[in-house]
């Protein structure tokens, strides 16, 4: 479980700032490439944030998004902001949070017409449920005076594309709600981030307060009087969000009944690695058995490295027979075991940190399969203690 901060991202300075006055005791985090964030805490809790912004863009959101999971090993990532409508049922100011991301550019180009081959990214389920807890609530958004009706949450597909939708006369625009007709919202940076989470093993979430309808009235007088209060309204259910991962993680880590761990205790498991399988054993000690209690065996050395990194190659197969693993992320997956394997083999400082790296990547791949990241858990640490 990770016990970095929650990352914020967003794209526009307007967006950045709706987050960054909720935020206090703000330091600047200087990456090593230069990227600048803002770390702090959320005003009134310990729920701790790093702020960055990624400017427009699905590729520039990715690069950034993949940077800031690298650095900090957060909790979660929420990119928040604005967005246009795709239907007149999500009124102005309200705030979608996204159940799934379309990457809606992805098609092919036929003597009939352009046909949709999108990507997409459904949003983990874990902050789905939390989500939707504070949504009926209600207590999240700010007060605005002489509105009634304050903002709603609503769940449900987001579209991310690679320019800005301003029309519903367009070819483009009727193509995108034949085909995408379940998306409530339309936005640039979602696909990216999506996909930099998928890839690293970090869960995202996509907030987006909708400014205006995708219409043809951007740049308006009236755009320009809703961007704000759908880029606060968007802050306040983020940072909500954060607040309430946050307490949920600190909850988890505290055994119910107060207490710290015992090694006398006898409410441990002891885990099959290989098949992610659970074995009781009845007895006070084993001896000649290679047993780990609640951990997957760590290598020691570059040669226990190597053949741990092809004994989880056994394990790849096993899942993708099982179908836990789908054949395009098993191939992936098997790509990426190679060139860690290739590195771990040439024991050079450098070729380790390319081990490192490559493991990393893998974890995302194979995000989905727990018993998998827990095997990596241990090869990425001996990777790295040989660097």
């Amino acid at each position: 479980m990770s016990k970095g901060p929650v990352v914020i991202l967003t794209a526009l300075n307007l967006e950045y700032q709706s987050v960054r006055q909720r935020l206090a005791d703000l330091q600047v985090h200087r990456h090593e490439r230069g990227t600048r964030f803002e770390v702090g805490t959320v005003h009134g809790t310990s729920c701790r944030v790093a702020l960055g912004l990624t400017n427009k863009g699905n590729h520039s959101a990715a690069v950034i998004a993949e940077r800031a999971i690298q650095e900090f090993s957060p909790l979660a990532v929420v990119f928040v902001g604005v967005a246009g409508a795709l239907w007149d049922a999500t009124r102005l100011g309200d705030v979608v949070m996204a159940s799934h991301v379309y990457a809606y550019h992805g098609g092919t180009s036929e003597d009939d017409g352009l046909k949709a081959r999108p990507r997409a990214w459904e949003a983990p389920h874990g902050i789905s449920q939390v989500a939707s807890h504070l949504a009926r609530l209600g207590d999240w958004a700010d007060p605005t005076p002489g509105h009634e009706d304050g903002p709603q949450v609503r769940f449900g597909a987001i579209a991310a594309g690679e320019i800005v939708q301003n029309s519903r006369l367009s070819a483009e625009a009727k193509w995108i709600r034949q085909h995408y007709n379940d998306a409530l919202a339309i936005e640039m940076e979602a696909a990216g981030v999506a996909q930099a989470g998928h890839l690293s093993g970090a869960p995202v979430a996509i907030v987006r307060g909708i400014s205006d309808r995708a219409d043809g009235t951007k740049s308006s007088s009236e755009d320009r009087r809703w961007q704000p209060r759908a880029a606060a309204n968007a802050a306040a259910f983020a940072v909500r969000l954060a607040v309430e991962l946050m307490r949920e993680q600190e909850e988890a880590a505290v055994p119910q009944d107060g207490r710290a761990p015992s090694a006398g205790r006898f409410d441990r498991n002891v885990s099959n690695t290989v098949h992610n399988s659970t074995v009781g054993i009845m007895a006070s000690s084993v001896t000649g058995s290679s047993v780990h209690m609640n951990a997957a065996p760590k290598a020691s050395g570059p040669t226990d490295l190597i053949k741990e990194l092809n004994s989880f190659r056994d394990q790849l197969g096993w899942h993708r027979t099982e179908g836990a693993l789908d054949e395009d992320s098993y191939r992936e997956a098997l790509t990426d075991l190679d060139l860690a394997l290739r590195s771990a083999v040439e024991r050079t400082p450098e070729s380790s940190k390319r081990t490192v790296m490559t493991l990393k990547r893998l974890r995302g791949l194979v995000a989905e399969c727990p018993a998998l990241v827990a095997a990596l858990a241990p090869l990425v640490a001996a990777a790295g203690d040989l660097a």
